[in-house]
């Protein structure tokens, strides 16, 4: 497909979509109107009905319990169609090993880096922890905390080198991670079905507001959500840290760690 074609395509394409833009853009409410009912019926609500202060969670993991869900499906569906594109011929086989292509220099890092990656990298995975668990009390989540948690594996990278992070962060683990986090979520979705309730109905002792444990059921999604996150975006990583390693038949293993 020529250069031209594409643009005509895309011109197209862009002349179908511009009415309803349009029509959408002109529907806007005036600036400064209260536009959020649902919001604030959320407010006022939830944390009587579920005893949480987080009403994003609320909404996430118990109103649109099942919304989350899908989202869960499509970013395991996501990141599995990226690995298979990132591994192309490399295929299920690579090694765990990292190696290097034997005259490319092995740079070492600075002492003063290595620490500072060690403690950013501790500091960021006990943050994300944090946040994970907090879920139900403060703004924040599985979702936000699987990122984190997984920043801090590039953290780790930054300061320990290739060879010892790629010891240290092992594919299989990462996918059970990923793939145990989304089994966890259908099965909080599927027990209350087995009980004759809607799925995802919070059969679980709500707790005490306020409370770190508070939310019934949501604690387990919320844990689920982190887990896979984690996992999704730790394997995504790590495909990507693969894309440099070098053919087998010129690769060494790497001894130095770096």
């Amino acid at each position: 497909m020529s250069v031209r074609l594409r643009l005509v395509i895309l011109g197209l394409a862009l002349l179908a979509l511009a009415p309803a833009v349009a029509h959408v853009a002109l529907a806007l409410p005036d600036f400064g109107t209260p536009t959020s009912p649902y919001g604030q019926a959320v407010n006022a609500l939830l944390p009587e009905l579920r005893h949480v202060t987080n009403m994003v969670a609320a909404v996430n993991f118990d109103v649109r319990g099942i919304d989350t869900l899908g989202e869960e499906c499509m970013l395991l569906c996501a990141v599995t169609g990226a690995t298979v594109l990132l591994r192309g011929a490399r295929g299920e086989s690579g090694a765990e090993r990292a190696g290097h292509v034997p005259g490319r220099p092995v740079i070492p890092r600075a002492d003063a880096t290595v620490l500072a990656c060690r403690i950013a990298a501790t500091l960021t995975l006990l943050l994300g922890v944090s946040v994970a668990l907090h879920g139900m009390t403060t703004p924040g989540g599985g979702f936000q905390g699987g990122v984190i948690i997984a920043s801090s594996l590039l953290l780790l990278y930054l300061g320990e080198g290739y060879a010892v992070w790629r010891a240290l962060v092992r594919g299989p683990v990462l996918a059970l991670l990923e793939g145990g986090g989304a089994l966890l979520y259908v099965v909080a979705a599927a027990v209350p079905l087995v009980m004759g309730r809607p799925a995802l109905e919070n059969i679980l002792p709500l707790g005490t507001l306020k409370d770190l444990y508070s939310g019934g059921l949501m604690i387990v999604v919320n844990a689920a959500v982190a887990l896979s996150v984690t996992g999704s975006f730790g394997l995504l990583l790590l495909e990507f840290m693969e894309e440099t390693r070098a053919p087998d038949h010129d690769s060494v293993p790497d001894e130095e760690g770096r």
